[in-house]
């Protein structure tokens, strides 16, 4: 559940800052977030990427030069979200604000009728578990370590990205 609420935190982020003044929201340039999950985990990096291309491939790299392959990779091309609107005058409104002709505390399923927005991304989010071949050396050795990220679709356009390792959480 924590990966699905980081990927649309990322999803989010990204609709959010493109809802400026600007008039239609600029294609997102490729980012790449590399961290521990929140909770204490500390023997998985978590790799979160934004590109045009999809994310083929996840390696953890040791300064030895010991590749440890992604446990877990996904993939979802032209995410998408949908929000409703209640409106003040509607009887759904109720639930937000307490008032209306509907009694609190009933659940109410969104009408055909509710206004609504999808907004679809142009870009490829991915996912991508690292665990750690050895937690107390990467602690003492962090800066050492890099991931390698494989973009794309061979034969067609490819594209191969280093990136530093995160630093580990505190304590442990």
């Amino acid at each position: 559940m924590s990966r699905r609420r980081s990927v649309l935190s990322i999803l989010w982020f990204i609709l959010l800052a493109a809802c400026g003044d600007s008039g239609l929201a600029p294609v997102p340039s490729d980012q790449i977030r590399a961290s521990f999950p929140p909770g204490g985990v500390v023997d998985v990096i978590e790799v979160d990427t934004v590109n045009h291309l999809p994310l083929r491939s996840a390696a953890l790299i040791a300064p030895d030069g010991q590749v440890t392959e992604a446990s877990y990779l996904a993939v979802n091309p032209s995410p998408s979200a949908t929000s409703y609107l209640a409106l003040p005058t509607s009887p759904y409104a109720a639930i937000a604000t307490g008032v209306g002709n509907l009694t609190t505390g009933l659940t109410p399923t969104v009408s055909t009728g509710s206004p609504q927005q999808q907004v679809t991304l142009q870009a490829v989010v991915s996912t991508a578990s690292l665990p750690l071949p050895d937690s107390v050396d990467y602690r003492r050795e962090w800066r050492d370590y890099r991931i390698r990220l494989d973009f794309g679709i061979p034969p067609g356009e490819t594209e191969t990205r280093d990136v530093p390792a995160p630093e580990p959480p505190p304590g442990g």
